[in-house]
């Protein structure tokens, strides 16, 4: 099979469910090296990226004629992690809806206001609902981009309420937002996107 480009929104996660195999034999393929030591975590790759898919190999199973076999496919859920705040706190203990991709999960936040659940590794898009329809937040997974790229650093500090647009450039605005962000982190405030900065917005918002 041909080197898969890889799109928007796209996963090793869910390139690998697309095509019928579990994300761990196509992220841990020996051609994929290059691509494991740039990204690190096959949940955030960079569209443009290049990804090897193998060839599916043809399994036998011994079986007497004449007999009815059952067999079960088995399959590895994605895992789904959103930490929800209020003003710097958790929002600990509270209901939730979460649809993904038309899948229904009612549960509670645990007391750092943390969500994880299961979900289906081909999963695109949903939507949190909260304080029992009030508040509804979309969820599109697989768009955030790696860390190391400009255009993750802007996602990460948006979502984390300093805007810093999405221009994929360190730009003015860009380094407003760092030098926003690293003052409330009690950080250097360089505005730059260094090593120690990249490390603290990865640890609030893998």
């Amino acid at each position: 099979m041909p080197i898969h480009t890889v799109g928007k929104g796209e996963s090793a996660t869910s390139i690998a469910a697309d095509n019928g195999f579990f994300v761990d034999t196509v992220w841990n393929h020996a051609r994929n090296t290059a691509l494991r030591e740039k990204r690190k975590t096959p949940h955030q790759l960079f569209e443009g990226d290049e990804i090897f898919i193998p060839d599916k190999e043809l399994k036998q199973e011994d079986g007497a004629t004449g007999s009815r076999h059952r067999f079960k496919v088995k399959g590895v859920p994605a895992k789904f992690r959103l930490q929800l705040l209020a003003l710097g706190e958790p929002r600990a203990n509270e209901d939730y809806v979460l649809n993904i991709d038309g899948q229904l999960t009612r549960g509670k936040t645990d007391a750092q206001g943390w969500i994880k659940q299961s979900i289906p590794p081909g999963a695109r898009s949903g939507t949190l609902t909260l304080q029992g329809g009030k508040e509804q937040i979309p969820i599109q997974i697989g768009d955030l981009d790696p860390i190391e790229e400009v255009s993750g650093v802007q996602q990460r500090l948006t979502n984390l309420g300093f805007p810093a647009g999405n221009s994929g450039e360190l730009d003015d605005s860009t380094k407003a937002a760092l030098r926003q962000f690293q003052e409330a982190q009690g950080l250097q405030t360089t505005g730059e996107a260094d090593a120690a900065t990249r490390a603290k917005l990865k640890q609030i918002h893998d």
